[in-house]
């Protein structure tokens, strides 16, 4: 049976596609069967993988167009398929209004997957959008980024509203799977502070892991490349294998 996992957050630039992408390429590397899908009509984790927009993808299937299946893609990371998504996806929020049970699209849509994986990880749209309602609904576990900064805490409780009410009403089996501490600066006491506040507010629901402020790891997306194959012995690599370790050991 796949875990289905959605990276969200409605603040952006706190590292849900860098989260993403090299979770999914850290626990492939595992040698998890693993599955990206693209939900931010921004098409992020698309380029970040180093794949076109061109084509069917998760549009194209949520629209009913094509089956999911015709819109996976393999990628250059063995154990590695990727769902693609381009600015065709913003007319979900539109074309959705009048569709019934629209939350639950994406959650039907992988009940039809017929290839196995270990692992599915959704990475969603800065916004609590339909999208990302779609993305909770079909999810076991949510994982949030939080950048260790001033504003870390800003907008995380509208979030865990959104999840608690998700969970009532559409989604029993959500579970906030944990918080994950992004761009993490030992210089910087700052980054010291945000982590003991999330960690006093959270507890046991803090990832072990920290995933530290790092140039190869910012770079990497620019190469279409994720980290363990742009640069497997940066920090930024080293964090990633040890959160999809940490995930795996753990039972996520």
């Amino acid at each position: 049976m796949n875990k289905i996992i959605c990276i969200a957050n409605q603040k952006g630039g706190v590292g849900k596609t860098t989260t993403a992408i090299n979770l999914a390429s850290s626990l492939a590397a595992a040698e998890k069967k693993t599955l990206l899908i693209d939900g931010d009509s921004q098409g992020n984790a698309t380029s970040g993988m180093g794949m076109t927009n061109n084509g069917t993808n998760l549009y194209h299937a949520l629209i009913g167009k094509v089956p999911l299946e015709d819109t996976i893609h393999p990628t250059a990371v063995p154990n590695l398929d990727i769902i693609t998504a381009n600015q065709d996806l913003i007319g979900v929020e539109v074309e959705f209004i009048q569709v019934n049970e629209r939350e639950k699209r994406l959650r039907y849509l992988l009940k039809t997957l017929k290839a196995p994986y270990d692992f599915i990880i959704i990475d969603c749209p800065p916004s609590l959008g339909i999208m990302t309602i779609n993305a909770l609904v079909a999810a076991e576990f949510l994982i949030v980024p939080l950048q260790c900064e001033y504003f870390a805490l800003e907008g995380l409780g509208a979030l865990l509203n959104t999840v608690r009410l998700v969970k009532a009403k559409l989604n029993p089996e959500l579970t906030l799977g944990g918080i994950l501490l992004t761009m993490f600066d030992s210089r910087n006491l700052l980054s010291h502070s945000v982590t003991e506040e999330v960690k006093r507010h959270f507890g046991n629901k803090v990832f072990k892991t920290i995933i530290p402020r790092n140039v190869r790891l910012s770079e990497s997306p620019s190469h279409g490349l994720p980290i363990i194959l742009y640069d497997i012995k940066s920090r930024g690599a080293t964090a990633y294998m040890a959160l999809a370790q940490e995930i795996i050991e753990g039972g996520l």
